[in-house]
């Protein structure tokens, strides 16, 4: 799953570096010291975010239209987008489940013979059972 959000990057006056900050992720905020680090953080951040959301069983936020996000909060900032590869962040640090939930629900999509798709919930975790033709 690919999601995108509206980031805003600001010099930061303390320092040489750069502040981003995710105004659709509450308290989604990072720093870096070069451009590119701020960029690389800030993906890392939101898709920890996001993550968070859908491992507690939430759907990801909306992103917001890009005319509404300004980058007004301090001097001199600008706005840009992030992309989120969010089935490769939860291969990499998601909780079991969550990964084979990413992962079954794709394959789902893709896969031809199958009549219908449940997710049961139990103390283990969450599976995919199939029905085939």
């Amino acid at each position: 799953m690919k999601l995108s959000y509206r980031v805003c990057i600001y010099p930061n006056s303390m320092n040489d570096g750069f502040t981003a900050i995710v105004s659709d992720l509450p308290g989604c905020v990072t720093c870096g010291d070069t451009i590119q680090e701020v960029f690389e953080m800030a993906v890392d951040a939101a898709s920890g975010w996001v993550l968070t959301e859908l491992e507690d069983g939430n759907a990801p936020p909306r992103s917001s239209e890009i005319a509404t996000i300004r980058p007004d909060e301090y001097p001199d900032g600008f706005t840009s987008m992030l992309i989120l590869d969010m089935d490769a962040y939860a291969e990499k640090y998601g909780e079991k489940a969550v990964r084979k939930k990413l992962h079954d629900s794709r394959m789902a999509l893709h896969t031809s013979g199958i009549i219908r798709h449940q997710f049961f919930t139990g103390a283990a975790g969450s599976t995919l059972a199939e029905t085939a033709r």
